[in-house]
């Protein structure tokens, strides 16, 4: 079989996608699942959507466009604030963006006139982690004009936090948002359909929290792909994290020294970890790097030891195990790793179910 290549557990992306369904519906609170890390694939969104996401949401428009073109029966949503360049391709391809910017907002007016569609707009409130956001103080101002421009409909307001800065959602964050929109319902005489309260982060909060206020969504994509939680990146509880394997494969095995020798200056990628032990250790190099995946978000099977990786070697201490050439090795992924492989054209992808 065809390496490095990551194997996908379909089962095991709805089993995760169930059971935070589940839980979170006991809140009130449903899911758009994120498909960016998947690179889109449409048989994981499909996986997602068995699994009861009541929508798909991505990063790109070009990955909206692949999921709608797979023919996937689900609300679209672009959770990037759309590029001003793109406005015509967003409308055609989202059912709903979010959105920061009034000239943004503008040009999807335009495109959505011309197109004869309705856009659905989530503003996004910033809460203090510093990436996307209106302040506080503005975004009601700025959310009534969004159903007056033609082709728009204010579908409700947002926010994300852990992402940019690692600041935490919690009961003071989400209170506020609550509030923002409270405020807006009451200036705008209409209630809201969405209150996006966050990412993969707000589970801790959603779980511990005596009242969720008004928060009726999340945004999920690493807990449920990988059974993380991104603050600590701990497993959550009753969750899978088998469900991405990345194997590669061996193209050199055998001893080496422990440390290198000579004069030494920077690696490849800078200044090189430093290495443990004397003597001679069981050494071996395979056929993936830097251009694939993040050398710190891999986890090497029991016993071995990532010594470092280069733009297309990585290479590690097999301790007591024995390896050659042709051989391969399996390796747990992290969020980091996990992006950077599937958007690797070099790593293959193997999809795992019961249906395929």
């Amino acid at each position: 079989m065809t390496a490095p290549r990551l194997e996908i557990d379909l089962d095991a992306i709805t089993s995760n996608a169930r059971a935070l369904v589940d839980r979170l519906a006991g809140r009130g609170i449903r899911v758009t699942a994120v498909t960016k890390a998947a690179l889109a694939d449409p048989a994981v969104a499909a996986a997602l959507l068995r699994g009861g996401a009541s929508g798909l949401g991505d990063s790109r428009v070009e990955n909206l466009a692949r999921l709608r073109a797979a023919g996937l029966d689900a609300p679209l949503t672009l959770i990037r604030s759309p590029m001003l360049s793109q406005a015509e391709e967003v409308v055609r391809t989202a059912d709903i963006s979010l959105n920061t910017e009034p000239r943004i907002l503008d040009a999807l007016s335009t495109a959505a006139r011309e197109q004869g569609r309705r856009h659905g707009v989530i503003l996004m409130v910033e809460l203090g982690d510093l990436r996307e956001g209106v302040a506080a103080e503005e975004v009601v101002e700025l959310a009534l004009t969004v159903s007056k421009r033609d082709g728009l409909w204010l579908a409700g307001l947002g926010t994300n936090l852990a992402c940019q800065n690692g600041v935490v959602p919690d009961q003071t964050k989400m209170a506020e948002l609550s509030r923002l929109v409270e405020q807006l319902e009451a200036a705008a005489g209409e209630r809201l359909s969405v209150v996006s309260g966050g990412n993969s982060a707000n589970l801790d909060w959603v779980f511990s929290s005596a009242d969720v206020g008004r928060i009726d969504e999340l945004r999920l994509g690493e807990s449920i792909l990988l059974g993380t939680e991104p603050l600590r990146r701990r497993p959550i509880d009753g969750l899978r994290t088998d469900a991405f394997t990345l194997v590669a494969e061996v193209i050199e095995a055998g001893l080496k020294p422990a440390q290198p020798w000579g004069e030494r200056g920077q690696a490849a990628f800078g200044r090189p970890v430093a290495r443990r032990g004397t003597g001679l250790i069981r050494q071996a190099i395979l056929a993936i790097g830097r251009q694939d995946t993040d050398p710190d978000g891999l986890t090497p099977p029991p016993g071995v030891e990532i010594l470092g990786m280069s733009s297309d070697h990585l290479v590690v201490d097999l301790g007591d195990q024995d390896a050659a050439a042709g051989d391969e090795l399996r390796f747990g992924v992290d969020y980091s790793a996990l992006v950077r492989a599937m958007t690797s054209p070099y790593v293959a992808r193997s999809l795992s179910s019961p249906d395929l």
